[in-house]
């Protein structure tokens, strides 16, 4: 599985509440409508949680404040990505995702990058 991730800032003129809300409420119906166009098979949303803790965690290691979120899109391989990407319906897909997020997502501060999982342990028993 190839993943997309997207570690996302919101923009700095919107509550945490109301970025949220886009996000999930109104983003994520968008992103399934377009699914089958960009030949994603799993999209999950994490929201950052815990603002006191998630402070306290950074200062232990003297970093920056964290994402408002994270954004993961998977696609079965590299070249299901690479060939759905440049289809017509993928390429108009993509121009609409990126207009409705321009609404809640501030692009000069977050960044978005392919990975490709290891897993290391799964024990969630």
């Amino acid at each position: 599985m190839i993943k997309l991730v997207y570690c996302i800032y919101r923009r700095p003129d919107l509550g945490f509440a109301a970025f949220s809300k886009t996000w999930l409420e109104d983003h994520a119906p968008l992103v399934r409508q377009y699914a089958a166009a960009i030949r994603a098979v799993r999209y999950v949303q994490s929201h950052s949680q815990l603002p006191e803790l998630n402070q306290v965690l950074q200062a232990s290691r003297d970093m920056p404040a964290g994402y408002d979120g994270i954004t993961e899109l998977w696609w079965p391989t590299l070249e299901a990505f690479q060939n759905g990407m440049q289809q017509p319906d993928a390429i108009e897909a993509g121009r609409a995702l990126k207009r409705d997020e321009a609404r809640f997502i501030d692009f000069q501060r977050s960044t978005m990058f392919l990975t490709q999982e290891h897993q290391i342990f799964s024990d969630t028993a």
